[in-house]
């Protein structure tokens, strides 16, 4: 079995690491040492997870019950542990640095192997009822007893969920094929076994017993796919020169369910491929009642106000996701959900169909209900696609999606399958969804709020690091400044993220946990931000008069804007110049 204090070096040197090729090399080194049977619980680790999003496991564990485990470990007062931590702005940093010069040692140590940390990070996340805050601390303390300095370091930060290693799940995969093939030939099976299922854990399960197993993955109920996305043109015209004839569909502002049935049990996942059923019985109880046995298909929410006979905005809409006063939610912000596409059907997975066969099938099952059967219209022409996109704006919705008629579902990747155009494409405006990483202190009339704007950054999926493309200082409203100060008052740290690439600070750093949408007039080169920045070029791009639109609670930090979209953006605006 692998030891753990082999994985902690091996981290460490990852730490000193800013390219992704040779992250990768470690990586897959890493791999190598571990058996099938291990390899699952050490990918998870390396997430940051126990399992995936969808079977909602945490650990429970916050700063204050870490740092009552590191007192009673390295024998100091929880008072000296926390002045250690707010000067070195990394509770796992403060762990290493205070077992190393521990005033008492355990009488009694075990080595530790990743298949025993794991199981023992399964057990603080289990334990429940009474007594069990005591309990987790007792158990973490027990493992900071086990282990190095180093050791700590990691498993300190893996419980607060701040492992700041930048390992992305790209490279992970790299490093798996790595491991095997020596290259990354075995990259595309990897990644689409890991679209179908979203278990990375799993799939690499899998992939060490037998690489040819993943051929045989395929769609099945209650393993949520990685949602397909969008790809986006700035004209009708660009999308029937595209892709031809096409369907069109509103594009509501909504949050996106992706529904499960399987005889008598169903589930609702969000596009973050959370568990989302216990906050919807309106639409489990609809989804029961449809005839299909099995099915997996997707919708997107929306709330209805039946008194004036219309559709709620977004941020109205995001309020039914909730874990308390369901029912009293269910009567003020009754569902609707328009149902778009069909993954799976009566054993039969569907993702490799035609759109075209898909919406068909789909035809036959809804509408039913709260349940709707989205708008489609088959269009040929640019004129065509240019009226039911004036239509779709004068309706009061954002624009349009238009699928390619040939097209299968591409789970987790970003293809011209799917092509949006929103209102904002044909005027000055548009938007991105971008990663906040930073904060600003309030001056002038701001000064109560000790708040004054966000940094932003977007994804680069080549580096697997993010990068700053704006400096927001307007959009706010006096109630989402103190909102917005109080939420990431809660997330600051000392130390910009592990994985972010910068040229500017903010005055304070925070988890890049949030997601918001970001409105801007244009993209404009940058010398200070480092999105789209390569090698020795000193500019990057930025967004132009940057404001707030609003937060995007649905949506996490892996489906933020990459640095290519912003690079295309950057280029459609010039095409329409």
């Amino acid at each position: 079995m692998l030891a753990f204090a082999e994985v902690a070096i091996t981290f460490s040197e990852i730490e000193k690491i800013s390219g992704r090729l040779e992250m990768t090399d470690v990586l897959a080194e890493l791999f190598k040492k571990v058996k099938s049977g291990e390899i699952g619980r050490l990918v998870y680790i390396m997430q940051g997870i126990l399992a995936p999003p969808y079977e909602g496991i945490d650990l429970g564990l916050g700063e204050r019950f870490a740092i009552a485990a590191i007192a009673a470990s390295a024998g100091y007062p929880p008072s000296q542990v926390d002045s250690h931590y707010k000067k070195s702005g990394d509770l796992g940093k403060s762990a290493e640095e205070l077992l190393s010069e521990k005033k008492q040692t355990a009488l009694v140590t075990k080595e530790m192997d990743v298949t025993y940390l794991f199981n023992a990070f399964k057990k603080i996340a289990e334990s429940s009822g009474t007594g069990s805050q005591e309990h987790k601390i007792k158990l973490l303390t027990e493992l900071l007893n086990n282990s190095t300095p180093l050791e700590a370091r990691f498993i300190v930060r893996f419980v607060l969920g701040r492992l700041r290693l930048g390992i992305g799940d790209p490279t992970i995969l790299d490093a798996l094929s790595v491991s095997r093939a020596g290259d990354k030939s075995l990259r595309e099976p990897l990644e689409r076994a890991y679209n179908v299922c979203a278990d990375m854990g799993y799939v690499a399960e899998v992939f060490f017993e037998n690489p040819e197993k993943l051929q045989g993955f395929r769609v099945q109920p209650f393993k949520p796919l990685m949602p397909a996305l969008a790809e986006r043109l700035s004209t009708p015209k660009e999308i029937i020169d595209k892709i031809g004839r096409c369907g069109v569909e509103r594009k509501f502002d909504g949050f996106r369910l992706q529904c499960h049935k399987k005889a008598d049990r169903v589930e609702l996942y969000s596009r973050k491929l959370e568990r989302m059923t216990p906050m919807f019985p309106e639409i489990v109880k609809e989804i029961k009642g449809l005839k299909p046995k099995e099915m997996i298909f997707e919708g997107e929410a929306l709330a209805y106000d039946a008194k004036n006979k219309r559709y709620l905005s977004f941020q109205q809409t995001i309020q039914r996701k909730r874990k308390h006063n369901i029912e009293e939610a269910e009567k003020e912000l009754p569902l609707n959900v328009f149902c778009f596409d069909l993954l799976y059907l009566e054993g039969r997975d569907m993702t490799g169909e035609p759109y075209l066969e898909r919406r068909k099938a789909l035809e036959r099952i809804f509408p039913k209900g709260l349940l709707k059967l989205s708008e489609t219209e088959p269009v040929e022409t640019a004129e065509e696609l240019e009226k039911i996109f004036n239509d779709s704006l004068s309706s009061g919705l954002e624009g349009i999606m238009a699928k390619d008629l040939n097209a299968p579902y591409a789970a987790g990747k970003r293809k011209f399958a799917w092509i949006k155009l929103k209102k904002s494409y044909g005027k000055a405006v548009d938007t991105i969804d971008g990663i906040i990483v930073g904060y600003y202190l309030g001056k002038g009339t701001r000064a109560e709020f000790e708040f004054g704007g966000l940094l932003i950054a977007v994804r680069n999926e080549d580096s697997g690091k993010m990068e700053t493309v704006a400096k927001i200082g307007s959009g706010f409203s006096e109630e989402e400044m103190g909102k917005l100060r109080k939420m990431l008052h809660e997330i600051r740290t000392d130390k910009p993220p592990e994985d972010l690439d910068y040229k500017i600070e903010p005055d304070f750093w925070v988890e890049p946990k949030y997601v918001v949408e970001v409105a801007f007039d244009e993209i404009t080169k940058s010398p200070t931000h480092t999105c789209g920045m390569k090698g020795s070029e000193d500019t990057g791009f930025a967004l132009r008069f940057p404001r707030m639109a609003q937060m995007r609670p649905d949506k996490s930090p892996k489906e933020a804007t990459t640095t290519e979209e912003v690079e295309e953006m950057f280029e459609l605006q010039h095409s329409r110049s």
